[in-house]
């Protein structure tokens, strides 16, 4: 499998140096917003930037009744803008999700082949990282290595920077990295969030684990 939008855009950027409300100002791309719980999922480099990805985010935050931002963007041009560089102050819409929201999980892929079996979790809310891996490693121990140890985390993956969008809300959250074996649908060979597929038991049990996580946060 190669997820072309991460594995390639990672350590780079496509846009030229575009700011976030410059992205926005493109032609097809679109932000979406559903405000619920005081919990928030993100998929800002949703859409085919990082297949699946607003696939999840979407599932996770309807099952648990949390809030929900998404950013779509055409097929044939998905531009992949820094996370640094999502700046609430650039969409009001944006503004209006971490208003409403304490704290977050951000939804990514990534396609780098050594780490193609781990789910890594980073985001400076420890304590919740160590929940989404309880209950990511419960569903999926068998299939996939769930790291929440910085330290193991490739320093371009650990969300840790103040400007991340994960770092934003209020209690600040956890960055879910997945890797292309949980996004791809291995029967159609196609990534799992093509038209007319169903959600693969993969990704239905990343979507049940992170709606548990978001289900004891909102109950604690």
């Amino acid at each position: 499998i190669h997820d072309g939008s991460r594995s390639q855009l990672a350590s780079m950027d496509n846009t030229g140096g575009m700011g976030f409300a410059e992205l926005l100002a493109q032609p097809g791309v679109f932000e979406e917003i559903e405000l619920r719980s005081r919990f928030g999922f993100l998929a800002f480099h949703g859409g085919p930037v990082e297949r699946v990805t607003t696939m999840i985010a979407r599932m996770a935050a309807e099952r648990s009744g949390s809030s929900f931002y998404a950013i779509d963007q055409p097929e044939d041009r998905p531009l992949h803008i820094p996370s640094i560089r999502v700046d609430p102050a650039e969409s009001p819409t944006l503004t209006r999700f971490y208003e409403h929201v304490d704290a977050v999980c951000t939804v990514h892929g990534y396609g780098r082949d050594k780490e193609k079996q781990w789910i890594l979790l980073g985001g400076r809310n420890r304590e919740l990282a160590s929940l989404a891996r309880q209950e990511l490693e419960d569903r999926l121990s068998q299939q996939f290595r769930v790291i929440d140890e910085l330290e193991e985390i490739p320093k371009g993956l650990r969300g840790v920077h103040d400007r991340n969008p994960v770092n934003v809300a209020r209690q600040q959250g956890v960055q879910v990295e997945l890797p292309p074996g949980v996004r791809w649908n291995w029967d159609a060979r196609q990534w799992g969030d093509a038209e007319g597929l169903e959600p693969t038991a993969t990704i239905d049990a990343v979507v049940d684990a992170l709606t548990a996580m978001a289900t004891g946060w909102l109950a604690r």
